[in-house]
This record gives structure tokens, sequence and C-alpha cells, in this order.
């Protein structure tokens, strides 16, 4: 019997091209692979003990004999390789098309109306990483109080602002103007609030972004598990991804370490069902950014946590570990990578040991966990719980 899972995706930690990388420009992309490869061996003890290097096809991780958890990967069924596609699927969503993506900027018609709802001009309308464009325009935001309007290879709308010109609370109403607006054909997957502060050539990202996700088309493993009167403890970006649907208690923080605290914190309280934690920074600081060594340092930071959350964890308590997409920073893009995801479970009443294969879709992951909580749901994927249950 399980009594709570404590589920944490490390955002964008994939584990090697899907088959169909190539459609989306990612050969060759590996992430743990090419950063281990970059550096000369990456060295993360605690997942491997559980069986991080025993995953088949993985590369750069050392494999342990006999491992303490069970293990696999998982390949994504949906289009897309966004945050919100990988997230929607770990929790039970297929998604047949991709999000709308504006590698020439947002269509004119977009823009005149998003000015004429929020009262102002805009500036930037380009794809842009984010600390560049605050560079580059952060002045002529600083000068007109015109929003920067930017996005990326990702289905993003995103508004950054300098917290001193545009308030947060008026900067968070523009997005929610965006969100409203953003329907139908340009229903992005995301508008994001991406505050900043600073002087000229010194403007630096606040911890304050804030993201506003479409709604779920149907019902998700939150829902399930929260309509039978269990928690959902969402961690880190989790409440923003689902648009707050299905969770009934919801923490943002400040990076990774901030995001394995509130873990603990919750873990530590009386709750039953599901603790969601979302660990951002290997996405948005280093793989983005194209920081190996950064990216490195992040996952053996986590890995050192992870002896605290095994230690935390309750009789009936389930770890699962698990990715969203990848984001290799060895490669020349900046973007997402389409890739397989590590698949990590373990706790007293998991087999050790158990090898899951290649998992067909991240949908397993949520099927599994609704099993595990027996939540009835309609949700996509193949349980496994049968397979790692002593």
């Amino acid at each position: 019997m399980v009594d709570r899972v404590v589920l944490i995706v490390l955002d964008s930690v994939g584990i090697g091209e899907l088959p169909d990388a190539a459609k989306y420009g990612d050969e060759g992309s590996d992430t743990i692979g090419n950063i281990s490869k970059a550096i000369g061996g990456l060295k993360l003890p605690n997942m491997e003990r559980i069986g991080l290097g025993n995953i088949e096809g993985i590369k750069g991780i050392d494999r342990v004999s006999n491992p303490e958890g069970s293990f696999g990967k998982c390949g994504e069924m949906s289009a897309g390789k966004d945050t919100t596609t990988g997230h929607w699927e770990i929790a039970g969503l297929i998604l047949d098309k991709p999000f709308p993506t504006y590698p020439d900027g947002f269509p004119e018609e977009i823009i005149e109306e998003f000015e004429r709802k929020i009262g102002t001009k805009i500036i930037g309308n380009k794809p842009a990483s984010g600390t560049v464009i605050i560079q580059e325009l952060g002045d002529e935001h600083v000068k007109t109080g015109y929003p920067i309007v930017y996005t990326s290879a990702d289905s993003v709308f995103q508004i950054a602002a300098h917290e001193e010109v545009i308030p947060l609370e008026r900067l968070y109403e523009m997005c929610q103007i965006a969100r409203d607006m953003l329907k139908g054909e340009h229903a992005v997957g995301r508008v994001i609030a991406r505050p900043f502060v600073g002087t000229s050539g010194n403007y630096k990202r606040t911890t304050n972004r804030r993201d506003f996700s479409l709604k779920p088309f149907k019902s998700t493993l939150l829902d399930y598990v929260s309509k039978k009167g269990l928690d959902v403890c969402a961690v880190g970006k989790i409440e923003d991804i689902y648009a707050g649907w299905g969770i009934t208690k919801a923490v943002h923080t400040k990076n990774n370490m901030d995001g394995v605290d509130k873990t603990l914190e919750y873990m530590k309280e009386d709750n039953k069902g599901l603790i969601f934690t979302n660990l951002v920074d290997y996405d948005m600081i280093y793989g983005h950014r194209n920081d190996v060594q950064g990216y490195a340092n992040a996952l053996m930071e986590f890995d050192n946590r992870l002896p605290e959350i095994i230690g935390a964890m309750r009789e009936k308590d389930v770890l699962f570990i698990t990715a969203d997409h990848g984001c290799d920073p060895t490669t020349p893009s900046t973007d997402h990578s389409r890739e397989y995801v590590p698949l990590l479970i373990y706790g007293k009443s998991i087999k050790a040991g158990v090898n899951l294969g290649v998992r067909k879709t991240y949908s397993d992951i949520g099927k599994t966990i609704a099993d595990l909580l027996n939540v009835e749901n309609d949700i996509a994927g193949t349980s496994f719980a049968g397979e790692i249950l002593k």
C-alpha cells in the first residue's frame, strides 16, 4: 500500500535523442551523456545507487551491480519538446499537435490587439535570449516605459519589464491579458512574466518570474488525485504549468535548492497523495545558456541532497525522479532537445533492480502513480505498478 508519492522533475535532464529527434533539429543531443563527456565524467553516486547508470542506453554514468530502486526511460508521444507538453504528458495528457511557435515574432494583429488592451506600445517582438534582450532593449524600456515582448524556440509569449518601471502586479496583469487573448490557433503553451532590475549595462532578471499556462484540455493525474480527497502539493513551476488545476497546495521557489527545501517541508507535513516538484535551474539557468559546467554542478548539487529526501521518506512513500525534455548545453542550440527522460523509482514498497526498459510515453509515470495511490482515472499511459511493487 502506498500513501504518498514524491514526484521530482529535473527540468530538461534528458538522456539521449528520441528516434524522431532529427525532425526537431536535435540529432546528437544527449544532455547527461554529453555533459559527462565534456567534463571528463559526471559523478552522481546517489542516483547511480538507485539505478541511473543501469538505464538502457544511458551514457557517462556508472552502472552498479545491485541497484536499490527500479529504473527505465520514457519516450515522448506528444508533438513538441517544451515544458508544458512534457509535464502534461507525465500527468496523462498527450498532445496530437505542438503548441504554436513564432520564429519571426508574433503577427501584427496579435501585437496591435495586445497594445490596445494594455494601453501602451511594446518593443521587441522577436525570438531572443531573455538575458540578452534585456541588455539590448533595457535602456529603451526604462526610457519609454514600453514592455519588452519576445519569444523563443518554445511556444511562449514573454513580457520583460524592470520592476521599478512596471510594478510586478501590473506586469502580471499584462500577462493575464495576453493569456486571455492567445487562444485558438495562437494558443501558446505559456505566457511568462520576466521581471528584471538593475541599471544600464547591468540588468539582471529576478526570481519573480511567473508563468501563465493554458488550462489542461481534460483532467490530469492531479485532478483525479485531488478529487479523491488526497493532497496535491506543488513545488516550483508546477502550479503555473497546470494553471492551478488539481492542486490543493502550492509554493514557488527561488532556485533548485530552495525547491528541495520546500519538498522536504511538505514531506514533513501530515499529508497523503502527491508532492510534485519541478527543479527548473537546469533548464533556465544552465541549459538555455549552454553552461556545461554549471549544469553539471547543479546535477551534483541535487544528487548530494538526495539522501536527505530519502531520509525524510515514510514507510509508505514512493519517490519518482524524471524529466520533461532535454536541453543539451553542449550543442550550438540553446533550445530544448527532443530526448528520452530518465525514470527512477525508490521506496520501501518498491522492488530493487527492476529494469522497466523503454516506455513509449511519459504518461506511464502518471498512470502508475494513480495505480499506486489507488485512484481511478481516465488518463493516457500504461501502469507498471505491478512490476515494481513488492
